[in-house]
């Protein structure tokens, strides 16, 4: 599909909560593109009000970097365990 203009990053605005690139679409909404997209390869920012795309102009070492990823299994928590070791001794029962 064709691209409507070619974007320096430069000219775009840069929301650094959200992490998303944004540049006014003549429709009256904007074009958007996250870093994570950018950080994969991606350079096609979508509006999402139309059909209109524009091509983003950048190099990647002038991206800002991705904050590290969260842990979801909590396994920063049990980095200090070892699944071979014994557990602990605990009081038999009779």
């Amino acid at each position: 599909m064709p691209v409507y203009e070619e974007v320096e990053i430069e000219d775009m605005e840069y929301d650094e909560e959200d992490m998303v690139y944004y540049y006014p679409c003549p429709c009256g909404d904007r074009f958007r593109i996250t870093l994570e997209e950018l950080w994969d390869g991606e350079d096609i920012a979508k509006c999402p009000s139309c059909t209109l795309r524009i091509e983003v102009i950048f190099e990647e070492e002038d991206l800002p970097p991705l904050p590290p990823e969260e842990s979801t299994d909590d396994e920063s928590d049990r980095e200090d365990e070892d699944p071979k070791k014994e557990p602990k001794d605990t009081p038999e029962q009779d």
